[in-house]
């Protein structure tokens, strides 16, 4: 324990066991001291420190990344699910069991070994970034590989906080978020793909993409809309004469929708401020919505599941005729919820 307590992890935290013999300690001893949870696997010859912290899948998966980076062959970067979360854009429902990687290679298959999936295909500079000391595939070129590979409704998740991070607003000088691009960006990237697999599927996710999608849900929500070919909503829609905007809205019938993550409201609130305050200032917001002559449609996570809230758009959108005029735009306004 002691020669342990002189072997410094590197800076991603992780200790190699090359460096622990190094240190001179014998390969019994550190495998005494994996089964007694004094060091964690990350994967083969990696490990990090035993604690008590919680590490969530995503960032499992970044120290795995980490590990893996190193060992990958010469001319091979870390991209699709992997790469995104590097870049700090999110994912939902996509297995984070294994670390993925971009090879350069014009033909033949990729290769899973190790807990690592190595893609063949072509890898021009121009889609390889350096970030944080990993190398991995640039924001467009890791949503084209996702949206050419994995289902839609998860890929559109990504995508749209992608684009929502090009446009959110921010100060001049802060540099452009490291996983922000554009349509255009994803455009020219998947024009480059010709009739690979995947291609026809990926321009589909890249039509319904928006950038001023706030948060995952909003981009399920969307995605379910359109499955169900209900009417293509506004998004982030200012209310007449109100200081607020809704995630949701088809003005011509009067109706607004609001998905409810209700994590939210942790995040809302200000020093001194409890969560009852919270919510009785949001159902005030709700009714002064409802009192300019509109039909508020509000939905949460299990609503999506079971189909509720296409059930009860489908109603509202079927019953009411209370056009409104407005418009949706990336920041203006405060939010209904």
């Amino acid at each position: 324990m002691d020669r342990l307590d002189h072997v410094p992890p590197d800076p991603a935290g992780l200790l190699h066991r090359s460096a622990l013999l190094g240190a001179g300690l014998a390969v019994d001893e550190i495998d005494r001291l994996v089964r007694a949870r004094v060091l964690v696997p990350v994967r083969r010859g990696s490990y990090r420190l035993g604690d008590d912290q919680p590490r969530s899948p995503v960032q499992a998966h970044l120290l795995r990344a980490r590990a893996t980076a190193p060992h990958l062959a010469p001319g091979s970067v870390l991209g699709h699910v992997t790469a995104a979360l590097v870049l700090g854009l999110p994912v939902w429902n996509l297995p984070l069991d294994r670390v993925h990687a971009v090879r350069e290679r014009s033909t033949g298959g990729g290769r899973n070994r190790h807990g690592t999936s190595v893609h063949r295909a072509p890898l021009p500079a121009d889609d390889v970034r350096e970030l944080d000391g990993l190398l991995v595939t640039s924001p467009a070129r890791t949503l084209v590989d996702l949206a050419r590979t994995v289902p839609a409704e998860q890929t559109l998740v990504t995508v749209d906080a992608a684009l929502h991070q090009h446009v959110r607003p921010r100060p001049r000088s802060e540099p452009r978020p490291a996983g922000a691009t554009t349509v255009d960006e994803l455009s020219e990237v998947l024009s480059r793909f010709g009739g690979r697999v995947g291609t026809p599927a990926a321009r589909r996710v890249i039509a319904l993409a928006d950038a001023r999608s706030e948060s995952p849900g909003e981009s399920r929500s969307r995605f379910r809309m359109h499955l169900a070919s209900l009417p293509a909503p506004a998004t982030q829609w200012e209310v007449p004469g109100l200081p607020f905007r809704t995630d949701f809205a088809w003005p011509e019938h009067g109706v607004v929708g609001e998905f409810d993550g209700r994590v939210k409201y942790g995040r809302s609130l200000r020093s001194g401020q409890d969560l009852g305050e919270v919510l009785w200032e949001e159902k005030r917001r709700e009714d002064l919505i409802r009192s300019a002559g509109l039909t508020v449609v509000r939905w949460v996570w299990s609503d999506l599941a079971d189909g509720s809230m296409v059930a009860r758009l489908a109603h509202g959108l079927g019953t009411t005729r209370h056009p409104v005029t407005s418009r949706g735009t990336p920041g203006g306004g405060r939010r209904a919820t």
